[in-house]
């Protein structure tokens, strides 16, 4: 793989096809003269790239936001396998470009990341739980849609969450076969696992969001500390989780954890409570996958 510093890429200004791999909004915003753009993050990257130089012998230089992203090695190492023959890595990127103070066009750098005070309030259409539910030789999943819930940030920060489960909007996927399937949803709406009749709805408050320092993008930034209720019973959960914005006024959060149903007594089937349930046990532990879009209200 052929490198290239600052110096030797102004010095090649225009001798050479000059490509911008980052998002096209990253492109509009800043980008060095003369570039052209190709998002190595799409799966179209080769494909634009093929327009904008069908000749697979010309002259290339590709760059991103520099070391140590990978955005324009990776860039480099899919064009070759391509079968461009001359193409160089400006590695450095407009990290290096700009400490030496050279010229570039656009508005100004977008951020990695947007961090918008307010509070803002789920989607519960948008929003939903994926539960997974198990025993020793099969499983089941499903949805469970949300009755309600709130993120609040506070100097770019996480200060509360909360989420309501609609358990009687609880779902079975996997079963195709309508009888077993509603025979199935009536048994988890049952006392043997959530009794949905007397309690219809689980919620879980933040009591405290622990930041994460070491996090990336796409890992949790946060651990929350706090409590479910399920079925009239509070216990402390805590979880990793992603809280991030999608713009000024949307907010994602994502987690994955599992529950202990016997502490929220729930006991069918538990091989901690029945002695010689055989095929009849049934997994102690349901793993829980939260999607929560939420919406500025303030």
């Amino acid at each position: 793989m052929k490198t290239i510093t600052a110096a030797e890429l102004k010095a090649l200004a225009g001798s050479a096809t000059l490509i911008h791999v980052l998002p096209e909004e990253h492109f509009a915003q800043q980008h060095l003269p003369g570039a052209v753009n190709a998002c190595v993050y799409e799966m179209v990257f080769l494909s634009k790239v093929a327009e904008l130089v069908p000749d697979k012998s010309a002259a290339i230089i590709v760059y991103g936001a520099g070391a140590p992203s990978l955005d324009s090695s990776t860039a480099t190492e899919k064009l070759e396998k391509a079968g461009y023959t001359s193409v160089r890595d400006f590695r450095g990127g407009l990290a290096e470009w700009l400490q030496n103070s050279l010229a570039v066009e656009g508005t100004g750098l977008i951020g990695d990341s947007i961090n918008p005070d307010g509070l803002f309030e789920v989607d519960v259409e948008t929003s939903v739980v994926r539960w997974t539910g198990r025993n020793l030789f099969n499983h089941h999943q499903g949805t469970v849609k949300l009755a309600g819930g709130r993120i609040e940030v506070q100097n770019g920060a996480l200060k509360a969450a909360s989420f309501t489960l609609d358990m009687n909007r609880i779902v079975c996927e996997d079963l195709v076969d309508t009888a077993y399937n509603a025979m199935l949803i009536r048994h988890l709406r049952d006392d043997d696992f959530f009794a949905v009749d007397r309690f219809p709805t689980a919620e879980f408050v933040c009591e405290h969001a622990e930041p994460l320092p070491s996090c990336t993008p796409g890992t949790p930034n946060y651990t929350l500390h706090g409590t479910l209720t399920l079925r009239g019973v509070t216990q402390p959960l805590s979880f990793p989780a992603v809280i991030a914005a999608t713009d000024a006024d949307h907010l994602t959060g994502q987690a994955q954890f599992e529950i202990d149903r016997t502490q929220f007594g729930s006991q069918y089937g538990s091989g901690k409570l029945f002695a010689f349930l055989g095929k009849h046990v049934v997994n102690d532990h349901i793993h829980l996958h939260i999607k929560l879009h939420a919406t500025r209200t303030r």
